[in-house]
Parts: structure tokens; sequence; C-alpha cells
């Protein structure tokens, strides 16, 4: 039955391609627009800017407070069940990185493809779990400050310490709520400046994880693999979906796509190849890390350092925990760039105050944007346990990568026409995979963080039906263009 269309100057009904469900246009250029930010990443800045999200705390922490926690020597397997599931999803965001070069990452495509609802869903879900992840490199960054301070005989008051419940008198994390002001500091100064920063920044990184791997080679213990699924292969899943924010990084650099030159070209490439380097080195550290000492005896705080102490390098433990402050902090650095141009698209688009999309004259950044995310995430540091923070941030990130797969095979069908400078692999059953996972994933993850997710997404809705709706820049299009607001590209 074909659907009756409302007449012309008529209110489109809500639940319609008129309505909520009304398509972002397609926009595949490359130009600058006025007032808008500037292309000045090449490839290789992408896939520093991926891996600067990719290879962090993963590495340097969150490997150690799982094997623990949750999985033993397993986490090897953990950390493959994430890979295996981000590389599927990897594949998706290619496709539309390579198609859609704009702003917004799993915002804008979602938008394009399945209409607004679901485009302000992801986006306002992102805006918390980006800048809850860059709390939590920030608290991994405070373990190893504080180990610093530790070795050169620095003793620091228990207040500062941790956050409340993290151990004896802590009350607030101090390093980690300074670091986000601090990255919000870097931010504001202009794109092309923080590239510069985070390659180097990179290099320094991907130096001391090389460090870490080839010290502690020769120092590993097979009876340290043993046993080897202490709590079982539910602790390993359980420690997949904890793991899972490690691994995908690329979507944060994929936020950034209206910042690179020769985005349709250079996107896609930087993705692949940041996650094949990521892959190796996750693997590599945590055969390392669980080889050096007993998962029982690992310093959640500093597990690197402390792991390398334990076999008599202390000199090594000292360097990793000066490489880590360093190299960690490039991981929050792109998730924090990430959150600001989420939000920057979505207030441009008018779901949100345009006050927010207004970029600094000089710098062609969104400062006020940059500014209140690191008050945000520096609150988030400061008072959250980092095992709480990283649950928190990887129920949102894995729904955004639930409908990235579905948006790719929907745009299959409904857009074969646009054309792609990627194109993902086996779809359906790419796609298929990574939203299996994804799901999965999910499952296992504590109820709390279910509490925490549905309570920010009602508040969305909320905002939405009394602002975003109302003031979406696409209600400046007449019911008569519905039918063709897709076929701008």
């Amino acid at each position: 039955m074909s659907q009756v269309m409302p007449k012309t100057g008529s209110k489109p009904p809500t639940f319609s391609r008129g309505g909520i469900f009304r398509l972002k246009p397609v926009d595949s250029s490359e130009e600058e627009t006025s007032g808008g930010l500037k292309r000045t990443m090449g490839l290789w800045q992408l896939v520093a800017l991926s891996l600067g999200g990719l290879v962090g705390a993963g590495v340097f922490s969150l490997a150690g407070v799982v094997a623990h926690e949750d999985a033993g020597p397993g986490v090897m397997i953990s950390f493959l069940i994430a890979i295996v599931a981000s590389c599927a999803a990897a594949l998706c965001y290619a496709e539309f990185a390579g198609m859609i070069p704009k702003a917004g990452s799993a915002y804008t495509y979602s938008y394009a493809a399945l209409g607004e609802a679901v485009g302000w869903a992801i986006g306002w879900d992102l805006l918390l779990e980006y800048t809850a992840i860059v709390a939590v490199v920030a608290i991994a960054i405070s373990g190893y400050l504080s180990y610093l301070a530790d070795q050169i005989g620095l003793n620091l008051p228990d207040w500062m310490l941790g956050a409340p419940g993290t151990g004896s008198g802590h009350k607030v994390d101090l390093f980690a709520a300074a670091l986000c002001l601090l990255l919000a500091y870097v931010l504001s100064r202009g794109t092309q400046g923080t590239a510069r920063f985070e390659t180097i920044l990179v290099v320094i990184k991907l130096g001391i994880v090389a460090l870490v791997i080839v010290a502690g080679a020769f120092h590993i213990s097979g009876g340290n693999y043993s046993p080897f699924l202490p709590f079982g292969i539910s602790g390993a899943i359980s420690g997949a979906a904890t793991t899972f924010f490690a691994v995908y990084g690329y979507d944060a650099m994929s936020a950034a796509a209206e910042e690179s030159a020769e985005a349709k070209k250079v996107l896609p490439k930087a993705i692949m190849i940041s996650l094949g380097i990521a892959a190796l080195i996750y693997v590599a550290v945590c055969i390392v890390l669980l080889g050096m000492q007993n998962y029982q005896d690992i310093n959640t705080k500093s597990p690197f350092s402390s792991a390398l102490s334990s076999v008599g390098l202390a000199w090594a433990g000292t360097v990793v925990a000066v490489g880590a402050v360093i190299g960690i902090t490039t991981s929050a650095l792109a998730n924090m760039l990430a959150v600001t141009r989420v939000w920057f698209s979505m207030s441009r688009d008018g779901l949100l105050p345009a006050w927010f999309a207004k970029n600094d004259a000089k710098r062609h950044v969104p400062t006020r944007v940059i500014w209140l995310v690191g008050i945000g995430s520096a609150i988030i540091a400061g008072f959250l346990p980092i095992r709480e923070a990283a649950d928190l941030t990887n129920i949102g990130i894995l729904m955004a990568f639930i409908v990235v797969a579905v948006a790719v095979t929907v745009m299959r069908r409904t857009r074969p026409d646009l054309p792609r400078s990627f194109r993902t692999p086996l779809v359906p059953l790419v796609p298929l995979i990574g939203i299996a996972f994804s799901i999965w994933l999910i499952a296992n993850l504590d109820w709390v963080t279910w509490v925490r997710f549905a309570v920010w997404m009602v508040l969305g809705l909320i905002v939405y039906a009394f602002y975003g709706y109302r003031n979406s820049a696409e209600n400046d299009r007449g019911p008569t263009e519905e039918g063709t607001a897709h076929d701008s590209a």
C-alpha cells in the first residue's frame, strides 16, 4: 500500500521520514565551509590520532585490571574477542568515512542512513561515552604518576590520590582531574598544533611499548600462564566487554573527518592501518605482562611498572611509568577531540543550541565545547573508580557500533548509487558479525552500567523532544523536499 504524503505546507507525521526519521542530506564534498573546521591532517597524522586512542590505557593499565579481576592469563582471549568485534565494526566505519567525510562519526552516519531520532540517540550517547573515556585514561595516567611519586620518595597526601572508595583516605583523584583540564587547554590551541603534539607523543609511546615487550620477553615464566582461565571462560568474556574500550580508537579519529585532507581517500586507510598495528601490540603486551608476573600479584594501578620491577627491572619500570604518563595522554586527547566534534556537529545541525557550534575565529576549533568537556571529564575522573568509568564507556560505544553496522547494510540497499572509496566486504555478513559480538559484549556488562546508561538516554529523549526536534536544521526543509533531501551528494 502506498504511503499518503502530506499536502505541501502541512506538518508531516511525527513517526515518518518527514518527522523524527527525516534524513540528514549526504554531503560527500570535502570543501571547507565558512566558519567551519580546517582540513589539515594527512594519512599518518590520522593514523597517529587513531593509535592515540587505540594504544593507551588498554596497554598500560586496563590489561592488568582485567587480568587481575576477571580473566587471569585469559585476558589474551578477552582482547582477541574485542579485536574481532572491533575489526568488523571498523570495516563498517571505513565505508562511511570514505562516503561521508564530515565531522561527527557514528552520529553523522546514522543520521544520514537511519534518521534523525537514531542519529540523535547515538550522538547523545557518544557525548557521555567519549567524555567518560577521557576520564578513564586520565585515571590510568594518575596511577603511574602516583607510582613515580613513590619511586622518588615523594609522600603525597592520601586525599588526592584516588576517587572515594579506591583506597584509605581517598577523596579525589587530583592528578586525573587536572590532566583533563590540561588536555582541554591543548585542544583549544587548534587542530594543526594538536595533531603535531599527538604524533610526537604516539611515537614516544610506541617506543616505550617496544621497550616493554623486548625487556619483558626475556623474563617470561611459563608457570605464570597456569591456570590460564582461573575465572572460567565467562571471566574472559566479561573481560572482553571491558577491554573493548581499548580497541576502538579509530572511532575517535573518524569524528575528525572534517579536519582531514583528502578524507575520502585516507580515512579508510587510516582506520585499517591503525587497528592492525594495535591488534599486534595488544596480543604481544598481554603475553609479556602475564608471563612476567602472576595475575594475582599484578598491581592494578601501574601493572607494567610493577611487573618489570618484580623481575628485577626496576629501571625499566620507571621508564615505563614515565612513558605511560606521556603515552596514555594521546588516548585522552584523541577522545576529547572526538566528543567535541560530535557535539559541534549536533549543534550545527540544530539538535543542540547553535551557541556550542561557534568556532574560535583564529584557531577554528569549538573552544566552548572543549572547555565544557574538559570540566565534565575532570569531575568523572576525580570521583569515579577506573572500572566503573570504563564500563560506562563501553555500553554506549557498543550501541554506536551496532547502529553503524545496521546503517551500512541499509545504505547499500537505499543508496547503492553513492560513490564509495571503500566498501565493507561481505555485506551483510561482516556487519552482522559486528552486531552479534557487540550484543554479546553488552550482555556481559554490570546491571548498574545499564541503569546509568538508561538514565542518560531518558534525559536525552527529553532534550530531543523539547529542543532538538523543534530546532533541527531539517525543519527548514519543506515537506516536498523530504523525498530528495538525501540526494545532495
